[in-house]
């Protein structure tokens, strides 16, 4: 059995992909090609996420309920961010959509992203690529805009996050 070295950033951003895809069958190639994660990357991370309880020893099926756990109680912790330097980008957290609908901010949160539209503050996304898988799959983007949330957000935007968190989860 292969050792476990810990979790990595795009190891969320990979479950958080095939919660995305719903019932809809995946390979590991699909999910290399749309988070643009190589796919050994890929096949290791799921090993991890198996190991870790956030996946069933199939591969193929979340443990819902452990994946919100560590989502509500321990993203913060393992991938802390703090926002940066005002650049152009993608918005997240509660900049993006589903909470830009119930909050109003004049100082938006983005990704750093050269084709992005909008400009705020930098949040350094779980991995490199994900503001491009973003723009090709919007329930894909709220979901990673809700952790975002859970990552920089106040009290008010982190409960938020968790309440549509486990709407979808669910």
């Amino acid at each position: 059995m292969k050792k476990h070295s810990g979790m990595r950033p795009h190891d969320i951003v990979i479950l958080l992909k095939i919660l995305a895809r719903g019932n809809r069958e995946w390979l590991m190639k699909d999910l290399s090609f749309e988070l643009g994660i190589s796919a050994s990357e890929v096949s290791e991370s799921l090993h991890r996420s198996v190991i870790a309880g956030l996946l069933f020893p199939d591969k193929k099926r979340l443990m819902k309920l452990a994946l919100l756990d560590f989502l509500e109680f321990g993203l913060r912790y393992v991938y802390p961010q703090k926002p940066g330097a005002l650049v152009r980008g993608i918005p997240t957290a509660h900049s993006a959509p589903p909470l830009n609908n119930v909050i109003v901010s004049e100082e938006p949160f983005v990704w750093p992203y050269e084709e992005g539209n909008v400009r705020g503050q930098a949040i350094e996304p779980l991995h490199p690529k994900v503001p491009e898988a973003c723009l090709k799959d919007n329930e894909f983007y709220q979901l990673m805009a809700l952790c975002d949330s859970l990552r920089v957000g106040k009290v008010r935007e982190k409960n938020m996050a968790i309440e549509e968190l486990k709407w979808r989860i669910q």
